[in-house]
């Protein structure tokens, strides 16, 4: 009994090694590939525990009502901006990330993070139209401006086969591109010509729709989407694997667009910041990063990812767009909670007329 006794220490030594040896990711759903997992907690020696949001707000709510024990976030840079200014990140140890170099300076040095002090970019998405280019085309539609989904005149021919996202952010980023203003443009007087705009479009939408306009557009249902570009990039594989005789095809507006960089970031609180480092340094190989964008078409700021990227992907301009269309993108900001409390009123009015 007295052995017995003895081996406990042990025993529970043991088990807090074994829960030490975790590794916790809080992710958007479906953002790294299964073989990239399997292959860090090879390399690391650790468990991935993965934990999983579907937009950055229900991620800062979450997190903003005391949820902890998470050793690494990715989110997007608007997103970036408060927790950095609530002091909830850790400063990154940069002699521990030397595959930095790998990142494009592109997406460094953001007006979210400068000097990158506590943010790696991890991926972007790009928001635009995407289209069942059988009907675009018997219908003259033009898939490269945001009037296809905007103007009455061109939305007649479409009407109740257009979906919008469901996102005030995203939907007045649109409408601001639209009109010629910039998507982080805050003159209350743009923004109520944002609302006409989009008030007048609105008879003419089937549905605001951010959560199953993929699997709509991949039958059918739907012919034009205003969405994410990973999200069009797996309504035509769906499509094509289902046998459809269409094409779901991105079209990224001339007008501009928002690009939406996620971040690889480092709790204050995290159980394991050495495990976050390791794995930082270990996505920002090109390898281990361009399995992501070869799984779902995600963007990829990363130059060394290039060389194993798929051609088809890689030579897609909706997801790595030439220098002359990627200046017309932006990232966008966090409001102030005076402008986000008139924002928010506005997208009242838009859900509920």
């Amino acid at each position: 009994m007295k052995k017995l006794l003895a081996l406990v220490p042990f025993l529970f030594a043991s088990m807090a090694a074994q829960a030490a040896d975790e590794f916790h990711l809080y992710n958007w759903n479906n953002y790294i590939a299964p073989e990239t997992v399997t292959r860090f907690e090879a390399f690391c020696k650790c468990k991935v525990v993965q934990t999983y949001y579907g937009d950055n707000e229900e991620m800062l709510a979450k997190l903003a009502a005391g949820a902890s024990g998470y050793d690494m976030i990715v989110p997007t840079g608007n997103a970036l901006e408060p927790l950095i200014r609530q002091g909830f990140l850790k400063p990154l140890d940069k002699t521990q990330l030397p595959n930095l170099k790998n990142v494009n300076p592109v997406y460094l040095n953001t007006d979210f993070d400068k000097g990158n002090q506590y943010s790696v970019p991890y991926a972007y998405t790009i928001t635009m139209l995407g289209y069942n280019d059988q009907k675009m085309k018997e219908l003259g539609i033009p898939v490269d401006s945001w009037a296809a989904i905007f103007d009455p005149a061109i939305l007649a021919k479409i009407k109740g086969k257009v979906t919008v996202l469901d996102s005030a952010n995203e939907l007045m980023a649109a409408a601001l591109k639209y009109l010629g203003y910039s998507v982080n443009d805050t003159d209350e007087k743009h923004w109520q010509q944002a609302k006409d705009v989009i008030m007048k479009a609105k008879p003419y939408w089937a549905a605001f729709n951010g959560t199953s306009y993929i699997k709509e557009l991949t039958v059918g249902n739907i012919w034009m989407s205003h969405g994410y570009s990973n999200d069009f990039f797996q309504a035509e594989q769906d499509a094509q694997a289902a046998g459809r005789k269409f094409h779901i095809r991105q079209g990224l507006p001339k007008e501009g667009a928002v690009l939406a960089l996620d971040n690889m970031v480092i709790p204050k609180s995290a159980p394991r910041p050495d495990l976050a480092l390791k794995f930082m340094n270990f996505m920002l190989e090109g390898k281990n990063s361009a399995e992501l964008t070869n799984l779902i078409g995600s963007g990829n700021p990363n130059l060394e990812a290039m060389k194993s990227i798929k051609p088809e992907i890689a030579k897609n301009q909706a997801i790595f767009p030439d220098k002359a269309t990627l200046s017309k993108l932006e990232m966008l900001k966090d409001l102030d909670s005076k402008k986000r409390r008139v924002r928010n009123k506005i997208w009242t009015e838009i859900r509920a007329s």
